[in-house]
C-alpha cells in the first residue's frame, strides 16, 4: 500500500471518529431518558400539598402527579427520589436525578448551575405561627424567633429584614420544612415561614398553630429543574409544562391538592 493510500485510509477512520464523537456529543438527557425508560424526578416530600407521604407512606401531592404525568406523556417508568430544599441543585449536578419538581424559584444566581423551564406554579411566602405569639403583621415577626428551610428564598428574603433589624441571632435555619412547623408547634420558635399552600394543612394538623401574615417579598415563580447545558431536555421541559396548562390537567391537579383557581403562570409583559 502506498503512503498516498494510507494516508487517505488513516483520514478517513479520523472522519468516522470524530463523527461519532460528535453524535455522542449531541445525544442529551432526553435520550438518555427515553433510553433508560425511566425518569428519576427529585420531589421535596415535606411540602404539603404540593409534596408529601400519604397514610401509607407513599409519596403524593402535586409535584409527584406531575413527575407521573411526565413519565407517561414520555412512555417511560418513573422514581422518586426524595430531595430536602437544600439538595434541590446538588441532585441535578451530581446526575442522581433528571429533574426536580420542587418549589425551585428560578434565580439568576442558581441558573449559574442549573437550567430552568418557564414557571410550572406560583406561591407567594406565608407564615404559620404560634397561637399565643403575638404575631398578626409582618412588622410583628421583628424581635421574634423566626424559622424557615434552610437554601430557600423564605430564608434568603427574610434574613435581609432580619439584619434591617439586628435580630439575626433570634433566626433558626432547618434542614427541611417538618422541621420548621414542629418547632412552632413545640414553641422552639414563634414563626415559621412557609408557602401559602402549606398554610391551612399545617394548621389543620397542629392545634397551636394558625396563619400568619403574607411576607412582603414579590411572588415567587418555580420552575422545573434539569441540567443547566442540555438545551434539548429544557426545551422538553417547557413544551410539557405548556400542555398541562393547555390540557387542563394543571387546573385539575391545583385544584385537587390546593384548591381554587390556579395563578395564572405568565408574568405581565412577558410572553412564554
Amino acid at each position: 500500500m502506498s503512503f498516498l493510500n494510507r494516508v487517505i485510509i488513516i483520514t478517513a477512520l479520523s472522519a468516522f471518529g470524530f463523527l461519532g464523537m460528535t453524535s455522542n456529543a449531541i445525544a442529551d438527557k432526553l435520550d438518555d431518558v427515553i433510553k433508560a425508560g425511566k425518569v428519576r424526578c427529585g420531589v421535596v416530600l415535606d411540602f404539603p400539598p404540593i409534596g408529601y407521604r400519604d397514610a401509607n407512606n407513599e409519596p403524593a401531592g402535586f409535584d409527584v402527579e406531575y413527575c407521573k404525568d411526565l413519565a407517561k406523556a414520555m412512555d417511560v417508568d418513573f422514581e422518586i427520589i426524595p430531595v430536602t430544599w437544600a439538595e434541590r441543585l446538588p441532585v441535578i449536578v451530581n446526575n442522581r436525578a433528571d429533574v426536580v419538581f420542587g418549589g425551585t424559584s428560578d434565580t439568576l444566581e442558581r441558573a449559574k448551575t442549573v437550567g430552568f423551564t418557564i414557571p410550572y406554579a406560583i406561591y407567594y411566602a406565608q407564615a404559620v405561627v404560634g397561637k399565643d405569639s403575638g404575631i398578626e403583621t409582618f412588622e410583628d415577626m421583628k424581635g421574634k424567633r423566626v424559622a424557615a428551610a434552610v437554601g430557600t428564598v423564605p430564608e434568603i428574603e427574610f434574613l435581609k429584614y432580619a439584619k434591617e433589624w439586628g435580630t439575626e441571632d433570634l433566626y433558626q435555619g432547618y434542614q427541611s420544612e417538618n422541621e420548621v412547623f414542629l418547632a412552632v408547634a413545640q414553641g422552639k420558635a414563634d414563626a415559621g415561614i412557609t408557602t401559602n399552600t402549606a398554610v391551612k394543612p399545617i394548621a389543620e394538623k397542629y392545634d397551636n398553630i394558625i396563619a400568619g401574615p403574607r411576607m412582603p417579598w414579590t411572588t415567587d415563580y418555580t420552575s422545573v429543574v434539569g441540567p443547566r447545558k442540555d438545551f434539548g431536555w429544557l426545551n422538553y421541559l417547557n413544551l410539557f409544562v405548556t400542555h398541562q396548562v393547555r390540557s387542563g390537567r394543571y387546573q385539575g391537579l391545583w385544584d385537587q391538592f390546593v384548591g381554587g383557581e390556579a395563578p395564572e403562570l405568565r408574568i405581565p409583559g412577558v410572553f412564554y
